[in-house]
C-alpha cells in the first residue's frame, strides 16, 4: 500500500506542476481589451501627432513594444512613435505621442526618414498583432480649432436637455472637460460633459435645470486637436516665434 500512495502523491504533484505551468504560460499571453482608440473618427490628418488607446482595466507593463503602425499593404511603418508611455492616474487610458521630429516639416529626424503618415493612405493600429484601429490619412490640419465656427444648439428653458456643441473639427479625444459652460454669474454650471462622433461633437447635460438668461461656452486655452494645434497657435509655429501665453476663448449663447 506505501508504494501506491507515494504513486498517487506523485501523480498528484506531476498534475498540479503542470496546470501551474499552463497557468504560467496563460498569464504571461497579453489579454488586455481594449474598449477604444481616439481618435475615434475613420479619418486622421496627416500630421497626427497622438493617439490614446483605453483598456478595460489597469494594463501592467510596458506597452508600446506591444503596438505597430502598418500600411494597408502590411508594410509596417517603422518607429513611429516617441518611446514614452503616458498613462490616465487609473492606469487604463495610454496616451502616445507619434515622433514629434517626425510630424514636424523642417526637423532632422523629418528629413532623414520621412513623414510617418501621408496623405491617401490607409494605416492600421495593432495590438500584439490584433487589429485595434483603422484610419485613412486625410490632408494636414494646420489651423488648429476655430471656436467662431462652432454651433450651439438651442435648449429650452426649465428644461435638462442636452446642449449640443458641434465643432469645426475634431479636437483631442481626451479632453472634454477643457470645454465648460458657465452662466450670467461666471460660475461654472455643473453636468456631464462628452465627446462623441469622432471627437467633432461636445454635449453637455446640465445637473439642475437650464435657466432664461445669458450662458457662455468656456474652452480653456490649453485645447488641442489630434495634431497638436491649440486655440490661437499651431503645432508648426517656427522655433524662432515663440508661443504666446494660452488664453481662453468664451463664446456667448442665450437661454429663451
Amino acid at each position: 500500500m506505501q508504494p501506491a500512495r507515494w504513486m498517487h502523491v506523485s501523480r498528484w504533484m506531476v498534475a498540479a506542476s503542470l496546470a501551474l505551468t499552463l497557468d504560467a504560460s496563460h498569464a504571461s499571453q497579453p489579454v488586455d481589451r481594449v474598449i477604444l482608440v481616439r481618435p475615434s473618427g475613420a479619418v486622421v490628418p496627416a500630421n497626427l501627432l497622438r493617439l490614446s488607446i483605453e483598456f478595460a482595466a489597469a494594463v501592467e507593463g510596458p506597452v508600446i513594444r506591444r503596438l505597430a503602425l502598418s500600411r494597408a499593404d502590411g508594410d509596417q511603418i517603422q518607429q513611429p512613435f516617441l518611446d514614452q508611455e503616458l498613462w490616465s492616474p487609473s492606469g487604463k487610458v495610454l496616451t502616445i505621442l507619434m515622433h514629434p521630429g517626425r510630424v514636424k516639416s523642417g526637423l532632422k529626424a523629418r528629413d532623414e526618414k520621412g513623414p510617418i503618415l501621408s496623405e491617401g493612405e490607409d494605416v492600421v493600429l495593432t495590438l500584439d498583432g490584433n487589429s485595434i484601429k483603422h484610419w485613412r490619412i486625410g490632408p494636414s490640419d494646420a489651423m488648429g480649432p476655430v471656436p467662431s465656427a462652432w454651433k450651439i444648439s438651442a435648449v429650452r428653458v426649465e428644461s435638462k436637455q442636452r446642449l449640443v456643441v458641434t465643432l469645426d473639427a475634431p479636437i483631442e479625444g481626451r479632453e472634454a472637460d477643457y470645454l465648460a459652460i458657465v452662466d450670467s454669474t461666471d460660475e461654472q454650471v455643473e453636468g456631464r460633459a462628452q465627446l462623441t462622433r469622432g471627437e467633432q461633437i461636445w454635449t453637455f447635460t446640465p445637473k439642475a435645470r437650464w435657466q432664461w438668461g445669458p450662458y457662455a461656452l468656456v474652452a480653456r486655452g490649453t485645447l488641442e486637436d489630434p495634431a497638436g494645434n491649440r486655440l490661437g497657435s499651431h503645432f508648426e509655429t517656427s522655433v524662432d516665434s515663440p508661443l504666446g501665453a494660452p488664453v481662453d476663448v468664451v463664446v456667448p449663447f442665450e437661454v429663451r
